[in-house]
This record gives C-alpha cells, structure tokens and sequence, in this order.
C-alpha cells in the first residue's frame, strides 16, 4: 500500500492576481521557486522538529494547508510512511506539480470556504499561510474541525511587527535602505490584509479554539545564506508594486539587490512563531 501525499489546489477568493489586491507573493511569478526553496532552507528544521516531538509518525493522516513548494508534503510522507496519508492545500501547485503522480495527487480546495477534506486528521499544519488569508477565524474553524480526537494543530506564522527589520543591526546607508524597503513591502502586505502583528496570537487562538495543551515557541533566523536568497527573490517578486507605489526607486532597488549580492548585510526575517494544541 502507498502513502498518498495529495497536493490540493487552494484557490482562495482573496487571491486575485492584479496590481491592487490579492496575495501578494504571487506562485505564478518566477520568483516564487526560489522563495520556496529558501523558506524550506530557513524553516524546514524548525517545523519537522515539531512534527516530530508531537509524535506523527507511522500510518497517521496529515493536512498540509498551503504547502506552497514540495517540501513539507514530502517530508510528512516520509514520516506516515506506506500506511499513511498527507493531504496538502495550496493557493496554486505551480511549485508542487513536479512531484504529482503515483503517491501524489492533485485535487482542489478552499481552507476558508470548502469543508475540510474528509477522513479527520492527525495532524492539520499550516505555515506562513494565515497571515494572508482574509477569512483567517473560518479557516482555523475548519482546520480545527478536521482534527480527530487527540490530533494535533500546528500553526506557524511570522509576526513582522514583532521584529520589523531587515537588518536588525542598523550601521549605515546600506542597512538603512534595507530597512526602509522591508517598511515598503509590510506597507504592501497591509494593504492587501495581511495581519503583521499575528503571530504572538497563535497561542491565545488555539486556546480560544478548544485545543488543550497549547504550547509555543519562536525561530529568528539572521545572517543566514538563505536569508539573502529569499530577500533577493522576494524584491524581485515585488519590484513592480514598490515602484508603482511610490515606496522606492528603480535605482534604490538596484543599490539593495547589489547590496544583497555583496555579502556585506547581516539579513534576517521575522521571527516565526510556532504554537500547537490537541483537540480534546
């Protein structure tokens, strides 16, 4: 018997992709490979420590909301193993079709709108998703559903107004205009109903949801190699709206990403807060 990691086209209303409104980070764009790749570099060890210190393991079911790149749907396969199951949800599977086929399928949902997909789980995970999601009490509502009795949400999601700089270690020019682009893309989120200050509510939601035992903790990553590949791509990916807006320059962008490239930051992300609890 094969383990089915199945990978859910997740085409949530908000994501209407045009200059105003909509996921910003748009999947269909190039540079959103890369980001992937990066965000699993950076996140990856943190999140299947988790997973593994709650125990999934061996012929248990998983929901993985918003799995964006391959990774965690893979990983959580390896650990269900042959007897297990791991459905994955996704604005779009750009990213995912790769791995589609035979062990993988792709199948399509809303985490706001549609009912969970069905069978309970014992695991429901979600990682730097609900911060974007418009609905975000409604999708946590399904997603707690979903949950058999003793299965386990796990939810992680950055706070940037926790820690709102790039570089955190503002010494001169270079880190100063770091900083005021990270100011533009967090204007950008905003404005587009990302919630920057969710993560420190993680713990406090899940109590509200039911969950017993709610536990939590942080990851600030700086200075890692990842951190210029992901802020690298992420400029990129948002080079048109910072323009347009009037939050920086092409010129002031071209001086960051040389900046970047030169080794010389110290870059860091928002810490990500990590939080889970068990449904009685």
């Amino acid at each position: 018997m094969h383990c089915r990691a199945i990978v859910v086209c997740h085409n949530r209303r908000m994501a209407e992709h045009d200059s105003d409104r909509g996921y910003l980070l748009d999947n269909a764009q190039s540079q959103a490979g890369v980001r992937f790749g990066a965000l699993a570099e950076l996140f990856d060890p943190v999140t299947f420590r988790h997973v593994d210190r709650l125990g999934i393991g061996a012929g248990m079911r998983c929901w993985e909301v918003g799995a964006g790149g391959p990774s965690v749907p893979l990983g959580l396969a390896e650990r269900v193993g042959p007897t297990g199951t791991v459905i994955a949800t996704d604005i779009d599977v750009s990213w995912t079709r790769g791995i589609d086929g035979g062990v993988i399928e792709v199948l399509s949902h809303d985490v706001a709108a549609d009912p969970p997909p069905p069978g309970g789980f014992d695991l429901v995970h979600a990682r730097l998703v609900l911060v974007h999601v418009a609905d975000r009490a409604e999708a946590l509502r399904r997603m707690v559903e979903a949950l058999r009795p003793g299965g386990v949400l796990l939810l992680e999601d950055a706070d940037p107004s926790l820690q709102p700089l790039l570089c955190p270690d503002e010494t001169g020019p270079e880190q100063r205009l770091a900083n005021r682009l990270r100011s533009g893309f967090r204007t950008l989120m905003a404005a587009r109903g990302a919630d920057l200050a969710y993560g420190r509510t993680l713990p406090r939601v899940l109590r509200e949801a039911g969950l017993d035992d709610v536990r939590a903790d942080a990851y600030f990553p700086i200075t890692s190699p990842a951190c210029a590949v992901l802020e690298d791509a992420t400029v990129r990916q948002i080079r048109h709206h910072l323009t347009g807006q009037g939050l920086a320059t092409d010129r002031e962008i071209d001086r960051h990403l040389a900046n970047v490239a030169s080794g010389r930051l110290d870059l860091a992300t928002a810490p990500m807060i990590s939080a889970w609890g068990r449904r009685p």
